[in-house]
């Protein structure tokens, strides 16, 4: 088929599903005859069916398909002592320092204070950056946060519990205990806003000042094994899930 035609008519579904990677054309036809194929949220029950992967919303087995990549999407595990900006006047390790040698002017989503470690999103697809920073969408952010002091569970509980700062309360999504030590704690912390230094100040409030903090996942985006200073492309499904959070 011309490029044209393509344009006007569609691709056919399975040639769109074997250019994402799920599978050969025939197993992509296996798929959608086991009702394993939606679009739009209607299950195909045809084979040859054309679509759009630019605008149509294609899900296996309920995970989004995101459309062939016209943007770059990386995520950092930035280290300590690295500034969340793409350039500083001060001469301050940035961001920049730590990407691939590319053309393309990226936008960094969030932040992260100076002193904390971990991921951090970049891309040049300003739409996507916009949304996902947005706080209507409430993309759940999860810390590794070891604080000073052995913390009791009562403690523990009030942080569950949420609360009030000097901007207004917070409530966490989750609070989980990893580890005790002599004089350290290790939670998980997930939430989904992102109010300056909102985690220290939660743990400030309840008398266990953070040591050490590091954001380990953002959405459906983990940490892994990506080592600290290293950047790697997001996954098909990890750009997928997020797609689904900011409603693209």
């Amino acid at each position: 088929m011309s490029e044209m035609n393509e344009a006007t008519e569609g691709i056919r579904l399975q040639k769109v599903l074997a250019a994402a990677g799920i599978a050969s054309r025939r197993a992509s036809e296996i798929l959608i005859e086991e009702g394993r194929v939606e679009v739009n949220g209607q299950v195909v029950v045809e084979q040859g069916m054309r679509v759009n992967p630019e605008t149509d919303h294609i899900r296996v087995d309920g995970a989004r398909i995101p459309p062939p990549r016209r943007h770059i999407y990386l995520v950092l595990n930035k280290p300590r002592g690295v500034v969340s900006t793409m350039d500083d006047p001060e001469g301050r390790p940035t961001l920049t320092d730590y990407l691939p040698r590319i053309k393309e002017r990226l936008f960094h989503v969030g932040r992260l204070d100076t002193d904390t470690e971990g991921l951090i999103v970049l891309t040049n697809d300003g739409e996507f950056a916009n949304r996902l920073s947005h706080p209507r969408y409430e993309v759940p952010k999860t810390y590794h946060v070891q604080a000073a002091g052995v913390m009791d569970n009562r403690i523990i509980k009030r942080l569950e519990k949420g609360v009030t700062l000097d901007d207004g309360p917070v409530k966490p999504d989750n609070v989980k205990l990893i580890s005790r030590g002599q004089d350290k704690t290790l939670l998980a912390v997930t939430l989904h806003e992102g109010r300056n230094r909102v985690v220290r100040r939660m743990f400030d409030t309840v008398g266990h000042p953070v040591d050490r903090l590091s954001r380990t996942a953002i959405g459906p985006i983990r940490i892994g094994q990506l080592p600290l200073g290293e950047t790697r492309e997001l996954t098909r499904e990890e750009l997928g899930g997020l797609l689904d959070l900011v409603s693209m």
